[in-house]
């Protein structure tokens, strides 16, 4: 090992709480993938009104900017594997957080798509080296709750954006959504800092043959079952936050005509059952298993996803939304542990970055897309219950993901 590399070892391993910092860094950077992909839902309006362009179209935002993700997703995860999590992490957060700004200041659709792919690009980085730090620098037996740690910093972001969207958008319009996009990066990167590189990455480092190859993803028929399994998972997850996220906003203040500061209290609830669900969901991988904690919150999202599409009352939307948003996105952080689980970590943050971020291009480009083109006929409350079915399907996908529960990382 290098003098260099040997140092920072010694210096992560001294630190006393380098697992809780670790992890709060990732999270931090989550934190801005949520912000900016909220923000988007609450600008739609606007962007639609600007441009002159209609709901179908402006929900093809959303896909361009993770087909950004899906290509950052395999560019960085293979630097990150290769040179590094922290550094290239943090690079991913400056040209996310410039790609962001500029889309605030975007004449046109055309640009503003173009802005939204290459922000995206830096957004396909935050999710996957953020758990393979999390997940590399915590114990076996708390590595679900470090992950979804990570995941709790998405629902943060996502917090901030719902709670600041309405004043933003009163004062300064759509625009002055995306201006605020470069303040976390700034914090992010200075936090980065002071946050050296996981030891069992710089300890692995030395000895890979290989770092960062996405054929090694798909080199085994055990590895192919893995891949393509967890792709499903990912798509399914994000097939139903994004379909839900993004047209909330416009379903509770259009459909059910709430103010567009009372859509946004909305919104924040259910955010909160989100952030519980994913302490909850850490809790319980840690101490029942991977497999019966993703099987308790499917049922429970399949559910509460029809639940929530027939209610009307404001006070019941409040209390179904809460559930709904604990159950649907509660399972985020368990994919960084079962990805951390599955792969070793010369590939881990390929891992990370690629499989997840192909489910959330499939899952989360036709989320929004199928939600509107459902919601334009038969309404948004009709559109959301056919979201339960995709439950099902991630409920079998985990008969094929072995439970590795407290097992140490390769």
């Amino acid at each position: 090992m290098f003098m260099a590399e040997k140092e920072t070892v010694d210096k992560a391993s001294g630190m006393k709480h380098y697992a809780g910092l670790a992890v709060f860094s990732s999270a931090v950077g989550h934190a801005l993938d949520g912000l900016d992909l909220m923000i988007l839902g609450f600008a739609m309006s606007g962007i639609m009104a600007s441009f002159n362009i209609d709901k179908t179209t402006a929900s093809t935002l959303t896909t361009i900017t993770l087909a950004g993700a899906f290509l950052g997703g395999l560019v960085f995860g293979r630097l990150a594997d290769k040179y590094g999590r922290i550094r290239v992490l943090t690079y991913s957060v400056i040209f996310f957080g410039v790609f962001t700004l500029f889309s605030a200041f975007a004449p046109n659709f055309f640009l503003m798509a173009l802005f939204r792919f290459l922000a995206g690009v830096g957004i396909g980085a935050e999710f996957g080296i953020g758990m393979a730090i999390a997940a590399e620098a915590s114990s076996p037996a708390n590595r679900a709750k470090a992950t979804s740690g990570v995941g709790l910093g998405f629902q943060v972001g996502v917090l901030l954006a719902s709670l600041l969207s309405a004043p933003i958008l009163t004062a300064f319009g759509w625009r002055g959504l995306f201006a605020i996009g470069i303040v976390p990066a700034i914090v992010a990167i200075l936090i980065r800092v002071f946050v050296p590189e996981p030891p069992l990455y710089l300890k692995h480092r030395q000895t890979a043959k290989e770092h960062g190859s996405i054929r090694q993803l798909f080199s085994t028929p055990e590895r192919v079952r893995f891949s393509i399994a967890i792709i499903i998972l990912c798509t399914v997850q994000n097939c139903g936050y994004f379909g839900i996220m993004t047209w909330l906003p416009s379903y509770l203040n259009t459909e059910l005509n709430l103010s567009l500061t009372s859509t946004g209290i909305w919104t924040a609830v259910t955010v909160l059952g989100m952030m519980l669900g994913i302490s909850v969901f850490g809790f319980l991988a840690d101490h029942l298993g991977r497999r019966p904690a993703f099987w308790i919150f499917q049922i429970g999202a399949a559910i509460m996803v029809v639940v929530y599409s027939q209610l009307k009352d404001p006070n019941a939307l409040l209390i179904g939304g809460f559930f709904m948003g604990m159950f649907a996105n509660g399972m985020i952080g368990g994919y960084g542990a079962l990805i951390s689980e599955l792969f070793p970590t010369e590939l881990r943050a390929t891992a990370q970055t690629a499989l997840y971020n192909t489910g959330r291009f499939i899952g989360g480009g036709l989320g929004p897309v199928v939600i509107a083109a459902i919601a334009t006929g038969h309404g948004f409350g009709f559109a959301l219950a056919t979201i339960a079915s995709i439950y099902i399907i991630a409920f079998i996908t985990m008969f094929f993901i072995p439970e590795k529960k407290g097992a140490a990382l390769e």
